[in-house]
């Protein structure tokens, strides 16, 4: 099968859509698929036609305005791949005209078009302009339902997903689009540096084999929790260090700058810049031997825990002692004290007992690792990328 994956992100652009869309685009590969991934043209000087995933990497979108519908088509029609894939978080696109998301309802007036599935990595509508109102919704429901498959990474979008009346649509494939719950994976890899121990390379960071040492992974964003997370630190007995890994900010989400600024002047003002480190954005290996080294990976979530979260996966991959918060709706996956430990959100003192009780309780540290590790495996990207052909791809396929 020859799949086309649109993407507004992808490596080297910092992202999790980007991330996401590497680590799916290698497993199609590995399973035999012919793969295109179509990018940004900005990103023509770090790809050749074949990147290290063994994809042809496209980068022929010179922007996502409705002149992209033109550029879409052509590659389409020069490529004639069997479905294209889209996957869309809306600040992957820049958003300042919804033209991406019109996209299957363009194309349902088209000749000879391949199906079209949409992956949607959260269903936060773009903002578009002042004023923009209801519209904003609106046009994540234009481009999910004019699709043929609709694939939600986590059961609370699905909850709001299987909501959506959608009504037939004349000439359409299908009345509505078939709706799929097929999760995400990490995009770290277990992969430290050779020859890495973990008590040497928390010595080589300046840390003492005494220190309690916290871990953070993801670009700082308002439903994070971030503020919960200085908070609990400053209250934490003893004085923990926080390690905050990766780049604060990313490359799509242009709020998260301001955010993060607002991080900073937290730290100062409790006085903890000397508590507080920060990788920058670094190598997978630094990523996989900083997540290794931590005591807890504290991610204290605003919007509750998720399998959306490429932190949280990266965590669990690990093998680490997750303290994370309650989720909006219940994930039979997680029990507590088994593989994560929860509190609620917004709740530094919580938060801050939770880390205090893992300090004092080892065994129970050593268990849910444990127990994050083994959940882990219902998350591999084999196992995503089988479940995409086989239940949305091939379905859509044959409706075509």
């Amino acid at each position: 099968m020859h799949i086309l994956l649109v993407s507004g992100e992808y490596p080297p652009m910092q992202g999790g859509v980007g991330d996401y869309t590497r680590e799916l685009a290698r497993a199609f590969v590995a399973q035999k698929h012919t793969v295109s991934v179509l990018v940004p043209s900005a990103l023509a000087h770090a790809h050749g036609e074949q990147d290290a995933t063994g994809c042809r990497v496209l980068p022929r979108v010179e922007g996502w305005g409705w002149r992209c519908w033109r550029q879409i088509r052509q590659v389409v029609e020069q490529i004639r791949p069997d479905v294209i894939d889209v996957q869309y978080q809306a600040a992957a696109y820049d958003m300042r005209v919804p033209a991406i998301n019109a996209l299957p309802w363009r194309w349902r007036r088209l000749d000879g078009t391949p199906p079209i599935a949409v992956t949607f990595h959260d269903l936060k509508p773009p903002y578009l302009f002042p004023k923009a109102g209801p519209l904003r919704n609106a046009t994540v429901r234009l481009l999910a339902r004019h699709s043929d498959a609709v694939i939600v990474t986590n059961a609370e979008d699905l909850e709001t997903a299987q909501r959506w009346p959608f009504a037939g649509q004349p000439g359409a494939r299908r009345h509505r689009p078939s709706l799929h719950q097929i999760p995400i994976g990490s995009n770290i890899n277990v992969s430290p540096p050779a020859g890495y121990q973990r008590s040497a390379w928390r010595a080589a960071q300046g840390y003492r084999p005494e220190d309690v040492l916290w871990a953070y992974f993801g670009f700082l964003n308002e439903s994070k929790g971030g503020e919960t997370l200085i908070r609990a630190l400053a209250r934490s007995q003893p004085p923990a260090h926080l390690l905050m890994i990766g780049g604060r900010v990313g490359s799509s989400d242009p709020t998260n700058q301001a955010y993060a600024q607002q991080i900073e002047s937290l730290i100062d003002e409790l006085g903890l810049t000397e508590r507080v480190r920060w990788t920058g954005y670094v190598a997978q290996e630094q990523v996989s031997a900083a997540l290794l080294s931590a005591d807890a990976v504290v991610l204290p979530y605003r919007d509750g825990i998720s399998f959306r979260r490429g932190s949280l996966h990266a965590a669990l991959a690990h093998g680490c002692p997750i303290i994370s918060t309650f989720p909006a709706v219940r994930l039979p996956e997680l029990v507590q004290c088994k593989n994560v430990l929860l509190v609620p959100p917004d709740d530094p003192d919580a938060l801050s007992r939770a880390v205090q009780r893992l300090h004092d309780d080892p065994e129970l540290g050593r268990r849910i690792g444990r127990g994050a590790a083994a959940l882990a495996r219902q998350f591999t990207w084999e196992r995503i990328a089988e479940r995409t052909v086989n239940e949305v791809f091939v379905s859509a396929l044959a409706l075509g």
